[in-house]
């Protein structure tokens, strides 16, 4: 595998970072199966190109994607809470929503950024390669929201957000507003998804309405299979564990898809995919049997 092909491949494991610490925060925090990620991803790419080709601020249409994002968590979280639909149904209904709106927000089903002014410009001008450059500054992007992330969870509002998800009546008995618990993680939640799904358009150069297929599924791999590698007991290291889940993710797709020897194409990346995450699921439930395994031996 080529040096080009390595760094793409931790340049988008490191987008698909702020994917998996949207997911932590809805199915691991607040305990809410929320499907809206596979339409809050490709909004966050509709906005910011829509905005870009209309020659706005590259980091004004970023900021405007996360918030567009923000909105279609609260949607989810509206639908549960003001009219009772069940979580797993209204996020499902808001991703099918979405659908259509990011086709409005385009006016077609992909937009093209070749040649226009995006937050990443900037480093396609100076004497390192942008190929190198680019993983870098993602890196750099995506600690700085995981430790501010950290931060949230481990202040006051972010324990309550965790109390929410643990035991919601516990929660509502020391006077803790679990509806606004839920609105403002979704609402976090499809920010972060959104805003990466803003900065891989620019870094892909264009924004495709198909971009959502199979996000969640990604970014589940990521936290599951992170999680099988570093012990989550903190809330730093389950943060960790997602960023870390993602990037190795991606680098296992381009190893299958680059080495000759597997004998894969590009055609076969969704069954790469399928395999990935059915080993990151597996292998939890294998670790834990190793330990029970080991435990009886220590026994006897």
């Amino acid at each position: 595998m080529s040096a080009i092909a390595l760094l793409g491949a931790v340049e988008i494991g490191l987008v698909f970072g702020l994917v998996a610490l949207g997911v932590y925060l809805s199915f691991r925090v607040l305990q809410f199966p929320d499907l809206t990620v596979d339409g809050s991803f490709p909004l966050g790419a509709a906005v910011a190109a829509a905005l870009i080709v209309r020659a706005v601020d590259p980091w004004l249409a970023t900021l405007a994607a996360a918030a567009a994002g923000a909105l279609a968590g609260l949607a989810t979280a509206w639908l549960h809470l003001r009219l009772g639909i069940l979580h797993l149904l209204a996020s499902i209904l808001t991703m099918i929503a979405l659908y259509s709106i990011n086709l409005r927000i385009m006016g077609r089903p992909n937009v093209a950024l070749l040649g226009e002014r995006t937050v990443l410009s900037p480093l396609q001008d100076g004497p390192i390669p942008s190929y190198a450059l680019t993983p870098l500054a993602f890196a750099v992007a995506v600690f700085a929201i995981k430790w501010l992330l950290d931060r949230f969870l481990g202040s006051e509002i972010g324990l309550a957000l965790r109390a929410t998800g643990a035991n919601p009546r516990m929660a509502r008995a020391q006077g803790i507003r679990t509806e606004r618990a839920i609105l403002l993680g979704l609402a976090s939640s499809n920010a972060l998804v959104a805003l990466a799904g803003a900065l891989f358009a620019q870094g892909q150069g264009s924004a495709d309405v198909t971009l959502g297929v199979g996000v969640i599924v990604v970014g589940l791999a990521a936290v599951i299979g992170g999680e099988a590698l570093l012990d989550p007991r903190t809330v730093a290291r389950a943060t960790a564990a997602c960023v870390l889940g993602s990037v190795l993710y991606r680098l296992l797709v381009a190893l299958a898809l680059n080495v000759e020897a597997f004998g894969l194409q590009a055609q076969d990346l969704n069954l790469v995919t399928a395999a990935l995450v059915a080993l990151a699921l597996a292998l939890p439930r294998w670790r834990a049997g190793r330990r029970r395994s080991k435990d009886r031996a220590t026994g006897d």
